[in-house]
């Protein structure tokens, strides 16, 4: 099926639809209107279930990963399992696609942004050090920052080129695969050959100057398996970098840079 954005695209191209300000003034948010709430007394959880069962679109299923509550009464989060999420009311009647803010008294908060940050953090944590390239300094990381990568980025050879400052600096840096033409370019060929190597941090930095790398690439690695956790994680290319908390920073950073994003300038 045509993913969520795409459909309420073509309605609104169809002029079937409606715009509020629902959520805040700094976000366009588009309705799309089938019907009425249930009543205001239903459990939120049974809520979320028949959520999860029911949401369609033009009589097809839509595949739900998840349905959450969000503090706004009535109003649901919708996370598809292609990485995708929008807002519904409680039957599904009404679609809202945007970013949804709490006014609080420090200022505008991104809950959106924040639930996506979360569900990055939680995904890496379960990606095991086994699976990674890692490159640490010799003392005890103070944080470390996974990068999505591809060998034939000029920029991810310059965030390579830092990695001894970042060391230097308490950053740890994991790598995982990202090879940005597919599984059927030569990048991925070489990041199979990198996983597949007894060295992989040597087989890394050979790939990233250009070099050959000897060895196979037809052993069990994780590289497919990674390009498509980054694509359900919204990177789009390479360098990615995910912090700690989860937060995706697209294309290359300058150590001092990432140093302090990380909070570590204070140190």
């Amino acid at each position: 099926m045509q993913n969520i954005t795409q459909e309420v695209e073509l309605m609104m191209r169809q002029r079937r639809f409606l715009t509020l300000p629902l959520l805040s003034p700094f976000s366009m948010m588009t309705l799309l209107v089938a019907g009425s709430l249930l009543p205001a007394a239903a459990q939120a959880d049974d809520v979320a279930d028949r959520l999860a069962g029911s949401l369609s679109v033009n009589g097809q299923s839509m595949p739900v990963e998840a349905v959450t509550e969000t503090p706004m009464d009535g109003i649901y989060h919708v996370r598809l399992e292609s990485g995708e999420s929008f807002y519904s009311n409680a039957d599904g009647s009404y679609f809202v696609l945007g970013d949804l803010y709490e006014n609080a008294p420090s200022g505008l908060i991104n809950l959106t942004e924040q639930a996506q940050n979360q569900e990055r953090a939680d995904a890496l944590a379960a990606v095991p050090e086994s699976e990674r390239v890692i490159f640490r300094g010799a003392a005890e990381p103070k944080a470390t920052i996974v990068v999505f990568t591809d060998p034939t980025c000029p920029y991810c050879a310059r965030l390579h080129d830092t990695i001894p400052e970042l060391n230097e600096r308490g950053i740890a840096v994991h790598y995982m695969a990202f090879p940005r033409a597919g599984m059927n370019s030569a990048a991925a060929a070489t990041l199979q050959q990198v996983w597949c190597s007894d060295n992989r941090s040597e087989a890394m930095t050979q790939a990233k100057e250009g070099q050959s790398i000897a060895g196979s690439a037809s052993c069990d690695n994780p590289v497919a398996g990674q390009y498509e956790l980054g694509k359900a994680l919204g990177v789009q290319g390479t360098p990615a970098i995910i912090l700690p908390n989860g937060q995706l920073v697209p294309g290359f950073v300058p150590p001092e840079r990432l140093t302090a994003m990380l909070g570590l300038d204070d140190e």
